[in-house]
């Protein structure tokens, strides 16, 4: 299990040259005028992880495999797409199917790249994509609330329930504020959820700055940074250019030319640990001579739940876990010298799999 991340904002802020960088590719348009990613593009990258090479170096796999993680690039929004202004339909449609948003902002002056608003005010853009998806949540809500009504009138238990979500959600988006902001209970959480609500998906603001502001920032991600900080959201500072040039260099050139800007890591990198932490995810690693992999589930799963990433067999015959932690592994020099060690630990259902562990999952079907 990855997370499928949409690449959100207005036009000419540089979501598809960031998307071209990020996937390595170049399949979208990154062109200066409105509307140039008429279809969806959809990328899947490895995600980077030091630990999986040096899992797969000590068991000696033929193969190494990472987890991967899918980037949807989708067509620039503008003022209206919620009445179906621009691409408005198509972009509100794309954006139902992801787990998270990342809202890229344009943080950079540049007189040849005309802005669709006429200046450069981030934060305005932040909310001119907000408002749009709450006004098309709101749409949403109210349509179906007429006849959940008549139901929760006839005394039906669930459209009473759902009723009440609606309500709630409705109040919290009339005062300007994203759906993701309604407080709920345990038992209206999954209600909500099935509403599928664009405000409600967790966000990561994303500021494109020049070369010159990629270390500390500028006035722009300076204020993207204090209009996040009200809902505790993740920012993040790239260049899109830098990394468009980043994803033309092979491995050794990229380090060193990171290491010239002063920059620790690729945007790619920030961007995925974001995500991680946007949607409580982390990495478990299977490891033998035949392969090393990564393998994605959601934090707090019971070792079942993690078998079922490698196939729903192992999470239904599932008898035991065989868990050697990632330290343990590399220092001891694979599966024999933990066990030798006693560091190999015997799991059973109930047992939460940590980030980082090595698993050997044992199953009968």
């Amino acid at each position: 299990m990855g997370f499928k991340c949409g690449i959100v904002g207005l036009p000419n802020v540089g979501k598809s040259t960031l998307f071209n960088a990020l996937t390595q590719t170049a399949t979208a348009q990154a062109l200066n005028y409105p509307f140039c990613t008429i279809d969806p593009n959809v990328g899947e990258v490895a995600v980077p992880d030091k630990r999986l090479f040096e899992l797969g170096n000590v068991a000696r796999s033929n193969n190494i495999t990472p987890t991967r993680m899918t980037f949807v690039d989708i067509a620039g929004l503008v003022r209206g797409a919620s009445k179906g202004e621009g691409l408005g339909n198509q972009f509100l449609g794309n954006i139902r199917e992801m787990d998270a948003i990342a809202y890229v902002v344009r943080c950079f002056e540049d007189k040849s790249i005309p802005h669709v608003q006429g200046m450069i005010d981030p934060v305005e853009d932040c909310r001119t994509v907000e408002t749009e998806l709450m006004l098309a949540d709101i749409d949403s809500l109210e349509s179906r609330l007429s006849t959940l009504m008549k139901k929760a009138k006839s005394n039906d238990a669930y459209s009473k329930d759902l009723v009440t979500v609606i309500n709630k959600a409705l109040e919290i988006l009339s005062k300007g504020q994203p759906a993701r902001s309604t407080e709920l209970s345990e038992k209206e959480i999954p209600l909500f959820l099935n509403l599928g609500l664009l405000t409600a998906k967790p966000v990561i603001y994303v500021c494109n700055v020049d070369e010159t502001s990629l270390i500390g920032g500028n006035k722009f991600s300076d204020a993207v940074e204090l209009y996040a900080s009200k809902e505790e959201a993740d920012v993040i500072v790239i260049s899109a250019a830098i990394e468009a040039e980043i994803s033309q260099l092979d491995k050794e050139d990229r380090l060193s030319f990171l290491s010239d800007l002063g920059v620790k890591q690729p945007g790619l990198d920030k961007l995925i640990t974001a995500g991680y932490k946007l949607l409580g995810l982390l990495t478990y690693f299977t490891a033998g001579e035949k392969e090393t992999r990564a393998w994605t589930i959601p934090r707090g799963s019971a070792a079942p739940r993690a078998a079922r990433a490698i196939h729903t067999d192992f999470e239904k015959g599932f008898i035991r876990a065989e868990v050697i932690s990632y330290i343990d592994f590399v220092n001891l020099g694979g599966e024999q010298g933990a066990k030798n060690a006693g560091k190999m630990r015997i799991e059973g259902k109930d047992y939460v799999v940590e980030d980082g562990d090595v698993i050997l999952f044992r199953f009968n079907v």
